[in-house]
């Protein structure tokens, strides 16, 4: 049996309006679903990406640590998008400059090579390509 692959990531943020906001600058588009979970215990803004991978946004009713997001805690390190090639990096490294969001540049590795950036809240994103493409 194989296993699966993801069919959704959701992460907490400090300001959904926000986060709402940029991400649908990065993403392009609107959330697909923007509602209060039936418990009440979260309010989540969904994004539906390529491929059938759905991208949320949690706020927890004010529950949320004030902590700032910090890779060397345990839980999120961060978040990669697969890309196809070295020119969809490019381009996306060119789009990352139209939206005004810093990044650290193109860095090539043995395992693959990729641009990391980080939302509003500083959780660290990256697009990514396999080696060799």
């Amino acid at each position: 049996m194989s296993f699966p692959g993801l069919q959704h990531v959701a992460i907490t943020v400090s300001d959904l309006q926000r986060s709402t906001e940029w991400y649908s600058r990065l993403f392009g588009a609107d959330p697909v679903l923007d509602e209060d979970e039936e418990g009440g215990e979260f309010h989540h803004t969904v994004f539906a990406l390529d491929g059938g991978m759905l991208f949320g946004l949690h706020t927890h009713q004010g529950r949320e640590s004030k902590d700032a997001f910090d890779a060397h805690r345990t839980g999120l390190d961060h978040v990669g998008f697969a890309l196809p090639d070295s020119a969809s990096l490019e381009q996306w490294g060119s789009r990352l400059d139209e939206l005004g969001v810093q990044h650290g540049g193109i860095k090539k590795a043995h395992y693959g090579s990729g641009i990391s950036f980080r939302d509003p809240d500083g959780i660290a994103l990256e697009f990514f390509i396999a080696p060799g493409t």
